[in-house]
């Protein structure tokens, strides 16, 4: 798999997680285990640019492709703008769910799904917040949308 521009070869059973595979045999652990059935997207990464639960992801599916984690948004040691964005905003509070959070905002701009606010709480609407920091969040997406 090449993951964050970088090949890794592992020798793992076909029922293993991309979200295991990543965490505990590549110690990348920004992805997190929320739920781990799909429905806090904590463990959102992507999977040739695009979103994918990797808790729902069977990491043998992804051989050949490109995985991206929240490890790889930053470049030459300076912070994704959303990772900016969201230090700037406050968009955190436990940050457990920050990394699916960022990977998603990431995406959701780039998709084109950051118009207005309803739209923003829609297509985010899969990553949840315990800490209920979303109006910081969406802060921080619409600071990054209005950026372009």
């Amino acid at each position: 798999m090449s993951i964050n521009g970088t090949e890794h070869t592992l020798d793992i059973e076909p029922r293993v997680s991309l979200l295991d595979a990543l965490r505990e045999r590549l110690d990348l652990t920004g992805a997190k285990k929320g739920c781990d059935q799909g429905t806090c997207g904590a463990c959102t990464v992507w999977v040739d640019g695009r979103r994918v639960l990797a808790c729902l992801t069977l990491a043998m599916t992804c051989e050949g492709r490109e995985v991206t984690t929240v490890e790889g948004l930053a470049e030459e040691g300076e912070l994704h703008e959303m990772q900016r964005a969201f230090i700037a905003e406050d968009a955190f509070q436990c940050g457990y769910c920050t990394p699916g959070q960022i990977m998603s905002a990431v995406a959701l701009i780039e998709e084109g799904h950051a118009g207005n606010d309803a739209e923003i709480k829609e297509w985010m609407s899969g990553n949840i917040c315990r800490c209920a920091a979303y109006p910081h969040i969406r802060a921080a997406i619409r600071a990054v949308r209005d950026r372009a």
